[in-house]
């Protein structure tokens, strides 16, 4: 008497219109594409250049290095993947190319003149 209340539970019939499990698997897919676009491409897009940076150092450019150090180049050495970097006015460490997180763009030159102002400035 107790359990009367308790509805039997009986096997549905399949449903014809049912998702493939190509469409079940859509959502998924979907979130793969977002975020291969919104995370993944941009971030190898950031490692390519920033290989294509190191290749191209020089003396003379200001890099931050891996742990935050500010540093301008001195020193490439091409039989290895050392550079030579000036962290202050006579303090030079050896780094690994490696280690070197972002080069900083060259700023404009002092001597450049601004832009030439028109009369209805």
């Amino acid at each position: 008497m107790l359990l009367s209340f308790i509805s039997p539970a009986y096997a549905q019939a399949a449903n014809p219109n049912a998702l493939s499990s190509i469409a079940q698997f859509a959502p998924l897919i979907l979130i793969f594409v977002v975020f291969y676009f919104l995370l993944i491409r941009p971030q190898q897009q950031r490692q390519k250049e920033l290989k294509q940076a190191l290749r191209q150092l020089k003396r003379g450019d200001r890099v931050v290095t891996a742990g935050g150090i500010l540093a301008t180049v001195q020193k490439v050495r091409e039989d290895s993947n050392e550079v030579e970097l000036e962290i202050a006015p006579n303090v030079r460490v050896t780094a690994l190319k490696e280690t070197i997180s972002s080069v900083l763009k060259r700023p404009a030159a002092a001597d450049a003149k601004p832009p030439a102002k028109t009369a209805g400035d």
